[in-house]
């Protein structure tokens, strides 16, 4: 049986493409290459990269990427558009809990939730971590975002998904946040490719920054930096607070 992740990326590539929360490519980026002190040489893996977006804008900035996805249909896009852009680029399908790279990046993104914290137990949002370490060269790097487990303390997850919505993005409706688990349930509603309305039954696990930071010490990260996550500008003067609705996680092997 398929899990609601799998059903979600089916047909929901140029839909994807006008969600609010990717919109901040250029930005995010930008931070990326300052955390990589502009150097040409490193290789990227971009892990559940989508429709491609931030593989293509670091392939335009002369980077070499490497981007990993679950679903054919957002593959299709990613090549589609790299094609349009002019940019060479490797898509490849692969599961991030199997991974075969070894000692091959300098860097891996996983970024909007590439993969983490979209799975169904703990145990294999811990694999894809270990999985993209090994994929590691022996000092390399790891940016990725997940939501923030301090949020829904605070505030609801329904009316903050609710409050950035227009017409014909994705909705999030009868939320339950599980204080056992860290466990978000929602109904999400979303229109396909074709028009058409598809409604899934979601859960997404959200991650206090000592859990990250305890799994990224188990699998041997010597410097690991958290921050709040803003849109399009991540930054590292952003303290993470109960209002950031994502943190962002920067950590060197």
């Amino acid at each position: 049986m398929k899990q609601w992740y799998e059903t979600l990326f089916e047909n929901y590539g140029k839909k994807y493409d006008q969600e609010i929360f990717v919109q901040g490519t250029i930005g995010e980026s930008d931070f990326i290459e300052r955390e990589i002190g502009f150097d040409k040489s490193i290789k990227i893996l971009d892990v559940g990269c989508g429709t491609g977006r931030h593989a293509i804008e670091l392939s335009k900035r002369g980077y070499q990427v490497t981007g990993i996805d679950l679903s054919d249909s957002q593959l299709a896009r990613a090549r589609e558009k790299a094609e349009k852009q002019n940019v060479s680029i490797e898509f490849l399908k692969h599961d991030a809990r199997n991974l075969p790279f070894i000692d091959e990046y300098d860097l891996v993104i996983m970024l909007c939730e590439g993969g983490f914290s979209l799975m169904e137990t703990d145990e294999m949002n811990y694999e894809i971590l270990k999985n993209v370490t090994k994929a590691l060269k022996q000092r390399g790097k790891i940016i990725f975002t997940t939501l923030n487990g301090l949020f829904p303390l605070y505030h609801s997850v329904e009316a903050f998904c609710a409050a950035g919505v227009q017409e014909g993005n994705a909705t999030y409706r009868s939320n339950t946040f599980d204080l056992m688990t860290f466990r978000d349930h929602n109904i999400t509603e979303i229109e396909d490719d074709d028009g058409n309305k598809r409604k899934l039954d979601c859960n997404e696990r959200y991650y206090m920054p000592s859990e990250i930071t305890w799994y990224l010490k188990s699998l041997g990260y010597k410097a690991i930096d958290i921050f709040g996550a803003k849109l399009g500008a991540f930054s590292r003067n952003d303290t993470l607070t109960t209002e950031d609705f994502e943190m962002l996680v920067v950590a060197d092997k």
